[in-house]
């Protein structure tokens, strides 16, 4: 949304931070683990000697909040040899929701999306960069429906469906996304 910015490209008045999102830990919707992930958690004991299904550490942002937040916690040498990278996130989910990975680590929209999985742990947001979805009406727009669509998500209306999905309501002015 900043490079949008800078090229001018964007109704500044209608830019916001709309949606977040938290980083989670899944496992197969029968699994008996959970954990408290903050410093000194042994995620190594927990994994086992099976995979950590993620998304691609260098190239997909999921799988970078991931490392970052493993790196933080200072657990991501004694599990990095176990991860299984997925292209994306919904790949990395969908090793969880086969059982072909005992646990992944996905966006909490995504494993609200999946049956097959359950949330066994939570990633503090203090833990990786932060996860916001910034919206804005690009400046060439003309139809009025896009105006009327983004006042329409920032209104309370909207809150609920996004709610559900899994996504935290942020709506806040955005000065730097």
């Amino acid at each position: 949304m900043d490079y949008l910015a800078s090229k001018d490209l964007i109704r500044p008045d209608t830019r916001v931070n709309l949606l977040g999102n938290r980083l989670v830990l899944t496992a197969p919707k029968d699994a008996t683990v959970s954990l408290i992930i903050g410093s000194g958690f042994d995620f190594a004991a927990a994994l086992g000697s099976g995979k950590l299904a993620m998304a691609n550490v260098d190239a997909v942002p999921a799988g970078k909040y991931g490392k970052a937040a493993l790196e933080r916690f200072g657990v991501w040498e004694a599990v990095k040899r176990q991860v299984a990278q997925a292209d994306n996130v919904r790949g990395a989910l969908l090793l969880v929701s086969r059982g072909e990975a005992p646990l992944g680590i996905v966006y909490q929209t995504d494993a609200a999306a999946d049956p097959n999985v359950k949330i066994v742990g939570v990633f503090p947001e203090d833990s990786h960069p932060p996860i916001i979805y910034p919206m804005a009406v690009t400046k060439d727009s003309t139809h009025a429906d896009a105006v009327a669509f983004v006042t329409y998500l920032r209104s309370g209306a909207s809150k609920p469906a996004c709610e559900k999905q899994g996504f935290t309501v942020l709506n806040k002015p955005a000065s730097g996304s």
